[in-house]
């Protein structure tokens, strides 16, 4: 590192030196990592929403599952009151519970983000855990109790190869997942890395 001194002007004077610019600032850098979280917990927020909207209308009354991409998906409504996957059927209410504990640490986290990575990976997951918690609160059997819409069954209809889900389940997925990853190499809330240099 180059330390720059005092500098002489023409007439003999000396006058400070001024210091190099430095990148972004922190205050700065946040909000767009926070607008970053916020725009993709909204978009997965938004796309689950509407698209159980959408089979809800398409699909309830007991149509046929629609087959589609050669079987490798078919659009097959069920109601889960159980967690992703129809995990923990019979624990709706302590599901909900959960689910807004999930929220509210994840809100709280966001303050201490920096990193783009993480921004992503936590608002995959608070937009899965809200299109699901909205579920909960707005359908029936009531509030708390809700049943969520799940729809897309792989290789085969009914959910006879793997359980139906639905876009807020693998939005959670996905996230968690990406989360996991940066997690493994590393990567912090705040951006920085992990040392490892003080291995024994």
């Amino acid at each position: 590192m180059r330390d720059n001194g005092p500098v002489t002007s023409a007439d003999g004077t000396e006058t400070a030196a001024v210091p190099p610019q430095t990148g972004p600032s922190e205050p700065r850098r946040r909000p767009r990592r926070i607008a970053l979280f916020a725009g993709v917990a909204l978009l997965a927020l938004t796309l689950d929403v509407v698209s159980k909207v959408i089979v809800v209308a398409q699909l309830g009354g007991g149509h046929a599952p629609v087959r589609i991409l050669g079987g490798a998906i078919y659009l097959d409504i069920a109601r889960n009151s159980g967690a992703a996957f129809s995990l923990g059927t019979g624990f709706t209410v302590i599901l909900t519970i959960i689910a807004l504990a999930v929220v509210a640490i994840i809100l709280r986290t966001a303050s201490r983000m920096r990193s783009i990575g993480w921004a992503i990976a936590l608002g995959l997951i608070l937009g899965g855990a809200l299109g699901n918690l909205a579920d909960r609160i707005f359908r029936e059997p009531g509030v708390g109790r809700g049943h969520v819409v799940d729809w897309i069954s792989l290789f085969g209809p009914y959910g006879a190869h793997w359980p139906i889900f639905n876009l807020a389940d693998s939005a959670i997925c996905c996230g968690a997942a990406l989360a996991a990853v940066l997690a493994i190499i590393g990567v912090e809330l705040d951006g920085g890395r992990q040392s490892h240099s003080h291995r024994s």
